[in-house]
């Protein structure tokens, strides 16, 4: 595994102002409510694959927003619906700490966990990621819909530099 960035402090506000795409920062994508001495901070490698994702969350947002949310509410303009982040990078000691898979996405900076409205939010987000896979001739690694027990919803979004198996599920936890 590599090393933490020089580049990346461990502080989780310098993290915050850390930008990775126009949308969403290091630290939005680093957060975590697990307490670990390594400070869930990602090496560079796993910054670029964290950028490489952004990208698709960054279409994702356009996408979503100019098909189901087409009339601003503000005179200028700009109430876009944001993409919500539950879960992005996690070094092992968080994956570990919070129960996540061995081997998980999550762990190289190529996985997202998306927080949505509601089951109808998740099949819309899931289409879209689809359709931008399908336009692009890019695959994605794993498009999980997923379902707590509690009845919470979340998409599970992955891609990797390469090797992507388009692995699309629907999971019951």
């Amino acid at each position: 595994m590599a090393s933490p960035s020089v580049a990346t402090l461990s502080q989780t506000s310098e993290l915050d102002g850390s930008r990775l795409s126009p949308h969403f920062t290091l630290g939005e994508l680093c957060k975590t409510s697990a307490r670990t001495p390594d400070g869930n901070i990602p090496s560079h490698v796993h910054i670029e694959n964290l950028k490489r994702l952004c990208g698709w969350l960054e279409e994702l947002r356009r996408r979503y927003n100019k098909r189901y949310n087409p009339l601003p509410t503000s005179p200028g303009g700009g109430d876009e619906e944001p993409i919500i982040i539950n879960s992005g990078y996690r070094s092992e000691a968080v994956n570990k700490a919070i129960g996540g898979v061995k081997g998980s996405n999550h762990l190289t900076g190529c996985a997202v966990d998306i927080r949505v409205a509601g089951i109808e939010q998740l099949v819309r987000y899931a289409t879209i990621l689809l359709d931008i896979s399908d336009e692009s001739c890019e695959d994605f690694d794993e498009l999980l819909l997923e379902r707590s027990p509690r009845g919470t919803y979340w998409l599970h979004f992955a891609v990797r530099p390469s090797e992507n198996r388009r692995k699309v599920r629907l999971i019951h936890t």
